[in-house]
């Protein structure tokens, strides 16, 4: 057996013990390091987004700090590239503010008009598009405490922002969700300017707000497994994002391409995502279905969602009874009049009139233009003052209405009962028979199935490559960007009620005119009768632009006979842009500038749908 001598005199024997303080040292730390990446728990991403939506708003706090000094030096041209990269930041904390905070969100990017809330207060604005329309498109050198008093705010909302967000426990359900809402944000106002009306810096916002979600989801795909999954997701942002960046000009990028070739892709690829990763997706009730894969999905919308009851939801004998009683004078009794008599079916279910002529006719009319039914459902309120909230109520209005109806829900109860093919069909549809309730549910029922969501334009995002001629895909373009009309008729519904939540409907005040001259503004204060608030004078419902060419005459009052009327009113700036000088006009006042080949595309756009 060979046996080893120790050396006393070798260079490892006389400085073993600094070896072993190395190996104490050097060694042992680098083992222990080694077994801790072992075995180290796997990084958990939701709260690796929230790591990250927390420094994005310390970004945001630090880029409304310099805006903030750059307003004290009165500096111009720092001051608009300030507010810029105060935008940039804000847009790349907007997904999971606008998700979890909404009240802070609004408060720091809502629109620049009042807000009259639930109790009757009127609000002051407050926020980036408060403080964008004093710096574009020149900074208002006489208004600098105006402007350091806005930033001031803003940066009062971003620490408010950041107080809230701290607590919140962030789930990986709710980050997908909110990610593909975001999606559709972008498709429904970011690429239209809605919250950038004056700056025209949407597209640089919109590629900082998608790759702030690319940024997010690689917390999901970091793990070796998922290298496939993480190069789809990154092909699918980066064309996204690079075609928003190699457009330059507002007015001339290509919105419909866009939709079709880039968003919708990239909000189906979320989706898939979320399910390949095996994140639960949202079954709960919205009138945009939680699993929808873009906007423009059949079936993405749920006619039942603006109901007061689940009891309410439509079914096959409810919507069979609703028709019948829709088309029944019964529900008038003496006047013999019927629902359709003002909603005809052959247009659009409206009458053609400028306003309805009332019961017993001899020339007088109601003091408003008859709207159409279809796609009713999806607005959160109903009648053009926005006075009631279910269609439920709107029938029971309606009839009850001396100069409509001029019928009585009673007596209606009452002659139904004593017929027994009515009473078979309520008994059929309602476990208690004919009520005044069942009535109105049936006839609300009926007005919900006329939902009608599959017009050229839907069958060209679902596939159709010949679904629209070149000039219909130029009005779309401009009825999404220069025209500014989708910054009130919200694609795709192209109602007022407000993307990608759905939870409200707009009121505009337009400054309509009382007559086709154009020389004073219609007396119908609209809103204001009910909420007797400044803000809500003149102010109307925005109504649905889908099936428009069967609606004629427009607006409120019926004042326009065709859509070149309506578009040259709005070119002229509605009716301050006619001299009404209204304080209170939300529509922007100035000028579009549209050339008649763009008037003429518009109207051809709209005519499809």
């Amino acid at each position: 057996m060979l046996k080893f001598e120790r050396n006393p005199n070798s260079f490892i024997y006389r400085h073993r013990r600094l070896f072993f303080s190395l190996f104490l040292i050097v060694v042992i730390p680098l083992i222990v390091c080694l077994i801790w990446w072992l075995t180290r728990p796997a990084a958990v991403p939701a709260r690796e987004v929230k790591k990250s939506f927390m420094q994005q708003i310390t970004d945001l706090d630090s880029a409304v700090s310099r805006l903030q000094a750059d307003i004290r030096a009165k500096h111009p041209p720092a001051i608009q590239e300030s507010f810029k990269r105060a935008r940039i930041a804000y847009k790349r904390v907007e997904f999971i503010s606008a998700y979890y905070s909404p009240e802070t969100t609004r408060a720091l990017n809502g629109p620049n008009i009042p807000e009259v809330d639930d109790d009757l207060r009127v609000n002051e604005p407050q926020g980036f598009q408060v403080l964008e329309e004093m710096v574009f498109p020149e900074v208002a050198t006489d208004a600098y405490p105006d402007m350091l008093h806005a930033a001031d705010v803003i940066r009062a909302n971003v620490n408010r922002l950041r107080k809230i967000s701290e607590t919140n426990d962030l789930t990986d359900s709710h980050i997908f969700d909110a990610m593909r809402l975001e999606v559709f944000r972008v498709v429904s106002m970011g690429i239209t300017g809605f919250d950038s009306p004056v700056a025209f810096h949407s597209l640089p916002e919109v590629a900082a707000a998608l790759g702030s979600l690319q940024e997010q989801t690689a917390h999901y795909t970091a793990n070796s497994r998922n290298t496939i999954l993480r190069a789809q997701l990154d092909s699918t942002f980066n064309a996204a994002i690079g075609y928003v960046r190699k457009s330059t000009d507002f007015n001339a990028f290509d919105r419909l391409v866009f939709i079709r070739q880039y968003a919708n892709p990239l909000s189906s690829r979320l989706l898939d995502a979320q399910k390949a990763l095996g994140i639960p997706v949202f079954t709960d009730k919205r009138l945009l279905s939680p699993s929808a894969r873009t906007l423009t999905d059949s079936g993405a919308l749920n006619a039942d969602y603006f109901i007061n009851f689940e009891e309410q939801a439509m079914t096959t004998q409810r919507v069979a009874l609703g028709k019948m009683l829709f088309f029944s004078p019964v529900l008038s009794i003496k006047s013999g009049r019927t629902c359709a008599t003002c909603h005809q079916p052959d247009r659009a279910f409206t009458d053609g009139e400028p306003k309805s002529f009332a019961v017993g006719f001899n020339g007088l009319r109601i003091s408003r233009n008859a709207p159409t039914l279809l796609n009713a459902s999806f607005q959160a309120a109903q009648f053009a003052d926005s006075r009631v909230t279910f269609l439920e109520d709107q029938a029971s209005d309606v009839i009850r209405n001396p100069d409509e109806m001029h019928g009585s829900l009673p007596d209606a109860v009452a002659a139904l009962r004593k017929q027994d093919a009515s009473r078979k069909l309520f008994e059929e549809a309602y476990t208690d028979g004919v009520t005044e309730s069942n009535l109105k549910n049936a006839i609300a029922s009926y007005i919900r199935s006329l939902s009608s969501l599959d017009s050229r334009l839907d069958r060209h995002f679902r596939g159709s490559e010949n679904a629209l001629s070149i000039e219909e895909k130029a009005g779309f373009n401009l009825f999404m960007g220069k025209a500014k009309c989708a910054t009130c008729h919200f694609f795709p519904l192209f109602n007022g009620t407000v993307p990608p939540a759905y939870l409200e409907t707009e009121s505009e005040v337009l400054g309509t005119p009382a007559t086709a001259e154009g020389k004073t503004v219609d007396p119908d204060v609209g809103k204001f009768v009910l909420t007797k608030r400044e803000p809500h004078r003149y102010a109307f419902k925005t109504p649905t632009v889908r099936h428009v060419a069967l609606t004629a005459p427009y607006m409120h009052n019926g004042v326009f006979r065709t859509l070149e009327e309506v578009v040259d009113f709005y070119d002229r700036g509605g009716g301050n842009g006619l001299g009404f000088n209204l304080d209170n006009q939300t529509l922007p006042f100035d000028k579009l500038n549209l050339t008649d080949p763009e008037k003429k595309a518009l109207v051809a756009f709209m005519k499809i749908l």
